[in-house]
């Protein structure tokens, strides 16, 4: 299959060798550092795994500790009021029926990650790059995985009351114990008028206690933001939205497609009570943290039209200003993006002049590119009454 060839030589090809100074071919062997391959190619496994096993590790190693974390039990001892003396609730807000779940969590967790991968694989019909799909993927792997290790961790260890905790608890009064060597010890029937009481008086599913004493942040709005934001941050840069040119509307729809889908998962779980508007707030802040990391990680810019289309390469540097590797690896062909990469983007097509200078003017006021000439605000003949020059705005 061609789908990962690119059928153009697509910028410069990565240094593999230097010579020493006995005219020796010089190779990089310092421990921790890659030997330098191209991206122009696609690899065979073994180079692929070469450069990719360290990643491969940390991921199995952190995905082990996440799933850990999530099986334990809540840290805390967490105190919670119940009713008052007349038998009123006091936060009814804790007290919703438990639901059935909209979107369950394995659901949310596979459509951030498989509707993204779709996509990246959809794009390679016109980029062709394997390791465009490489680090679109493994990208998208980092935010997932460290946003998931992220929010079990602030599970376990804060944690949190979920809209239907008292349903799940079931509490019993009776049953407040403050002897010593009872988890609740010391804290049952405290607080101010004695209302409040620790999960002794819980006589509900042990497992489901658990779990709704974990309700910040939210597993499913993390992992959703976690994997359409930085499907957003891709689309926005294989298509170039946002960039040197007016794009179609559809483009900018496609877009923030994936941050409405984040956004439903999310807001799903206030309609089955699984989680307080906190909760999801906090879920997608973590996420959405996650994805812009990643995505940075992997690629040259977030947000910088020029470079935010352009994989970066783990043995060289990315050439800011100059020819890099897979150039032209955009979805979209207008007005020269993805044509051939050679120099690109850095070209009078594109809005630069000669050594990436924008326009005709240089930083030093030296000599002028020929890129789009620029007529000064202001200038001509004399300014009529009434109007004003550039000169004279502030």
């Amino acid at each position: 299959m061609g789908l990962f060839t690119r059928r153009q030589h697509d910028g410069p090809v990565a240094p593999t060798a230097a010579p020493n100074g006995h005219g020796h071919a010089r190779t990089n062997q310092r421990r921790g550092h890659h030997d330098p391959y191209t991206m122009t190619t696609r690899p065979t496994f073994g180079q692929w795994l070469k450069v990719t096993w360290l990643d491969i590790l940390t991921m199995a190693a952190m995905g082990a500790i996440g799933l850990g974390v999530y099986m334990a039990k809540p840290a805390p001892t967490r105190s919670f009021a119940v009713t008052f003396s007349d038998g009123e609730v006091v936060y009814p807000q804790f007290a919703y029926p438990m639901r059935k779940e909209i979107i369950p969590i394995f659901a949310a967790a596979l459509l951030a990650a498989l509707v993204p991968i779709f996509v990246f694989l959809v794009c390679q019909i016109r980029i062709r790059s394997f390791w465009d799909f490489n680090n679109a993927t493994i990208g998208l792997l980092y935010s997932l995985i460290t946003a998931a290790v992220f929010q079990v961790f602030i599970k376990w260890l804060i944690g949190g009351l979920r809209p239907h905790f008292l349903t799940v608890c079931q509490p019993d009064l009776s049953l407040a114990n403050n002897s010593p060597g009872y988890v609740g010890a010391g804290y049952n029937a405290k607080g101010f008028k004695e209302i409040y009481y620790t999960r002794e008086v819980c006589t509900g599913n042990i497992d489901e206690i658990n779990d709704s004493l974990e309700s910040m942040p939210s597993g499913h709005t993390t992992a959703a933001f976690a994997g359409f934001v930085y499907l957003s941050l891709y689309l926005n840069a294989k298509l170039k939205v946002f960039s040197n040119y007016h794009p179609a509307m559809w483009k900018l729809i496609v877009t923030y497609a994936p941050i409405l889908g984040a956004c439903l998962i999310g807001g799903a779980l206030t309609i089955d009570e699984f989680h307080n508007w906190y909760d999801i707030l906090a879920g997608a802040v973590i996420g959405t943290i996650m994805a812009f990391s990643a995505y940075r990680m992997v690629y040259a810019s977030i947000w910088d039209w020029r470079y935010n289309h352009i994989p970066l390469n783990r043995s060289a540097p990315m050439p800011f200003g100059g020819e890099a590797e897979l150039g032209g690896a955009t979805f979209t062909n207008r007005v020269g993006w993805g044509a051939s990469g050679a120099g690109f983007p850095f070209t009078k097509e594109h809005g630069f002049g000669h050594d990436g200078v924008v326009g005709n003017h240089t930083a030093n006021n030296g000599t002028h590119g020929t890129g789009y000439t620029r007529k000064p605000v202001g200038s001509g003949a004399a300014a009529a009454p009434g109007t004003f020059r550039g000169d004279n705005m502030v």
